[in-house]
């Protein structure tokens, strides 16, 4: 048995050697991509990056960028390489940095270490970046490429590149339904639809998530808590809880308040009432007046145009019909994420959709990405084609 492993090594090890030099491009590129994963959970409002740094057809460092402040994917490479990195290729997910944020610019450290060459899979669009660290690079006389499997690169990325192109993060919203299409009974009952699979799946994307938006009458139907439970998440960073509220009337022992991380209550001018928004703040929550709507409501594009500005790139949205409706409409959803259920509910359930349509000129076409079974349940990933 033993044998048998060293020879499948050898047989690996060799054919890396006799690679072409396009291979071995997507060979590494593709181990960048699986070490920027690792930071999947913590590196918001950074991207998350892969780096591998090569010299003579084998890895001498590797990294990924761990939480923000901290250093990013190329120092943690060159770092392991040390003197290595001399002479040898990196392999970057993203575009170097040029710039002093946090941290100093990754171009220029690649530059200082005598990396001879650096690979990219995809530009940053970063307007601080976009360019920048590629001609620090291309200006010192190293050689450089772009566009090593970039599609794979971008699905890191997704909420960050729509962030730094538009200003607002990217908005998925999670749904439970049954076969027949429903979410909870006529009463508002709905715990539990999916089974515990499912529930440990949402937990993961809550966990990549920046922010959790909800309506406050999920809230006062069920004082849901929004938070990352889950023991294989432990110690990953509590996503911002956000409650639309135009009239304040979140209860201040609500558990989206008391439980960890930060919790913003978004409300109108009708709702900004001092009796009903100090006890609140009192309780811990940040209450926030945005502009309404003509029918007095929270305006959602200035919710997400405000969770741009406070850094959010992925947003998960939990919530009931109308106001994941009302999203939909507004052709403010990037992608649908719904667990269904082999169980029926009746036609008296509430649907998953409150789209009060008359025609079939008006439905709403989607883009199926992705079906997979998640225990006993089914998630289908899908794109709304607005």
């Amino acid at each position: 048995m033993v044998s048998w492993l060293l020879f499948l090594l050898y047989f690996a090890a060799g054919t890396e050697m006799h690679m072409t030099p396009e291979a071995a491009d997507c060979h590494f590129m593709a181990r960048a991509i699986e070490l920027a994963r690792r930071g999947w959970y913590t590196t918001m409002p950074n991207p998350r990056v892969g780096c591998v740094i090569v010299n003579h057809g084998a890895i001498v460092g590797e990294g990924w960028h761990e939480r923000a402040g901290e250093p990013h994917a190329e120092v943690h490479a060159l770092g392991m390489a040390g003197s290595q990195a001399k002479g040898g290729t990196a392999y970057v997910t993203l575009e170097p940095c040029s710039h002093f944020g946090r941290t100093p610019p990754c171009a220029e450290a690649l530059k200082a270490a005598g990396i001879a060459r650096v690979v990219v899979a995809m530009q940053d669009n970063n307007p601080a970046v976009s360019g920048g660290g590629m001609a620090i690079l291309r200006a010192a006389g190293i050689a450089t490429s772009c566009g090593v499997l970039q599609e794979d690169a971008r699905s890191l990325n997704e909420g960050f590149f729509k962030r730094m192109a538009t200003g607002i993060p990217l908005v998925r919203a999670k749904l439970a339904m049954s076969l027949d299409g429903r979410t909870a009974m006529a009463s508002g009952e709905s715990q539990w639809i999916t089974g515990a699979p499912a529930r440990s799946e949402v937990q993961r994307l809550r966990a990549q998530s920046c922010a959790i938006v909800t309506g406050v009458g999920s809230i006062l139907r069920d004082d849901s808590s929004l938070t990352v439970r889950e023991p294989s998440l432990a110690g990953t960073r509590q996503p911002l809880r956000v409650v639309l509220d135009s009239q304040l009337q979140t209860p201040v022992d609500a558990r989206v308040i008391s439980g960890p991380g930060q919790c913003l209550i978004v409300t109108t001018a009708r709702g900004d009432d001092a009796n009903k928004k100090l006890p609140l703040e009192r309780a811990g929550a940040e209450v926030l007046v945005v502009e309404q709507t003509p029918e007095q409501r929270v305006s959602l594009s200035a919710v997400l145009a405000e969770l741009g500005r406070r850094q959010c790139n992925e947003v998960l949205l939990e919530t009931g019909a109308r106001l994941a409706g009302a999203m939909l409409t507004e052709n403010l959803l990037d992608e649908l994420i719904v667990f269904m259920a082999p169980v029926l509910m009746g036609s008296a359930a509430r649907p998953l959709f409150h789209l009060p349509l008359q025609s079939m000129a008006e439905k709403h076409r989607l883009m199926i990405k992705d079906i997979r079974a998640i225990g006993n349940d089914w998630k289908i990933t899908a794109q709304p084609l607005g």
